[in-house]
């Protein structure tokens, strides 16, 4: 179960189609569902998200600049089929940590739109992963 704070989010996004209020209204949102690493169990995670080539979107595993990566990322490193809701579709993926130079280049794409990423990095001294979200199929 999501806390309750990702769970109000959750919620918010499917009952408007994708969109939400307050601190992330007018954000571009996805809903990733991952099966636990360890579980197995099926795990819904709201994350903003960077377009990229067709088929393709990328998150980033910032985990608001904990000092850990989080659980949805260590999910698609053990079970990369995933989930992508977008508000107007729902479709099957697969999840690929992007390899270093190609993190840096989409990292500093991210930062250049949303500098709040840079204070993440700041915050930690693991480096933030960028995961390519490819549609299957």
């Amino acid at each position: 179960m999501p806390n309750p704070f990702n769970q109000q989010i959750i919620d918010e996004f499917r009952a408007n189609r994708g969109k939400v209020g307050g601190m992330f209204e007018g954000s571009k949102l996805i809903l990733l569902t991952t099966r636990g690493a360890r579980s197995g169990k099926q795990h819904t995670t709201p994350l903003g998200f960077l377009t990229d080539e067709p088929g393709r979107i990328l998150v980033i595993a910032s985990a608001g600049g904990a000092p850990g990566n989080p659980d949805w990322f260590r999910n698609v490193q053990a079970h990369p089929r995933v989930t992508v809701e977008t508000g107007a579709e729902t479709y099957e993926a697969v999840a690929v940590p992007l390899p270093p130079e190609e993190r840096d280049l989409a990292w500093a794409r991210a930062v250049a739109g949303d500098p709040g990423w840079a204070g993440y990095q700041a915050k930690v001294t693991r480096t933030i992963p960028v995961v390519a979200l490819t549609r299957a199929g």
